[in-house]
């Protein structure tokens, strides 16, 4: 039976690999889509998972959720593009009437207790007001797949900070501590998500789907290079796919993790409470290694039959 799902994503063009691979996934069933602010803007997000959709045309439609404005400080548009995808431009192709995201995310949660897992692949603020809004969400989703926080690794958007983490410190205690099950994606497996421009140019255009990832792949490209001096593009947003519908390709431990939500160069800051003495109680089950080569067999197998 394919696995019940709802991603909540801010699409930029890792987002948009992740949502064709999760609406194409015939082992994966995507009852809806919340749009949230982080890489663009709310209003930004809820055309761009519009203009996916209009894109991918998915067996089945899910429902999508309008994503709720919020004001974060930076963006991710210098990575993505103008409006997320690249350097195209596409009209408004949003629909009117739409619940927001997170009273779509409680409405799905209700109408399939202990069967919805949650992939949030952008900041937890949308996640948090839904918490808020229900208070027996945490008893009613199966798991929660969650990207967010750098054990190790550098920060992309404070010295320490992961970009999603930073965006909403208080959103993603939240979240962590709401005592759903969650696996913790952090940015040191985000960035072995590295996709070389051979496996991202060389995609066959021969339908609408593939078709459409490589028309907004090279701008990816372009903007990591120019900005890290890296080759190639990180495909991060694939990991909250993989984390549901391959979770034996990632290699996870229990851990108590919380979030820094004070300072001027920890903002957003991830700890990881593993102090042996202390016998910290685990809250998450961090994803520490992943299955590299699963990870492109995964999209291979999936994109060549769209």
């Amino acid at each position: 039976m394919a696995k019940k799902v709802m991603l909540l994503a801010d699409p930029g063009i890792d987002g948009a690999f992740a949502i064709a691979l999760a609406l194409h996934d015939p082992n994966l069933d995507v009852l809806g889509i919340g749009a949230v602010a982080g890489n663009v803007s709310a209003d930004q997000a809820t055309n761009n998972v519009h203009i996916l959709l209009n894109q991918f045309d998915p067996k089945r439609l899910p429902r999508v959720g309008a994503g709720i404005p919020t004001d974060y400080p930076e963006d991710g548009r210098a990575i993505h593009g103008p409006q997320g995808l690249g350097a195209l431009t596409f009209p408004d192709a949003r629909r009117h009437n739409l619940l927001t995201a997170e009273k779509l995310l409680v409405e799905l949660a209700k109408d399939n207790p202990g069967e919805l897992t949650i992939i949030c692949m952008g900041p937890a603020t949308t996640l948090a007001r839904a918490l808020d809004f229900s208070a027996e969400l945490p008893h009613l989703v199966q798991r929660i797949v969650m990207l967010g926080g750098s054990m190790h690794e550098p920060g992309n958007a404070g010295p320490v900070s992961e970009f999603h983490f930073w965006c909403d410190p208080a959103a993603a205690h939240q979240v962590l501590h709401c005592g759903a099950p969650i696996t913790l994606i952090p940015l040191d497996l985000m960035r072995k998500a590295l996709f070389s421009p051979t496996d991202l140019l060389e995609l066959p255009a021969d339908s609408p789907t593939r078709g459409f990832l490589r028309r907004i792949a090279p701008y990816g490209i372009a903007a990591t290079s120019n900005l890290y001096g890296i080759e190639g593009f990180h495909l991060k947003d694939v990991l909250g796919v993989i984390g549901v519908a391959l979770p034996d390709r990632l290699h996870v431990q229990s851990m108590a993790v919380d979030v820094e939500s004070a300072g001027a160069l920890t903002r957003g800051m991830s700890v990881f409470d593993r102090r042996a003495w202390v016998r910290p109680i685990p809250n998450v089950e961090v994803a520490v290694d992943v299955d590299r080569q699963g990870i492109r067999d995964y999209m291979r197998f999936v994109l060549s039959n769209t």
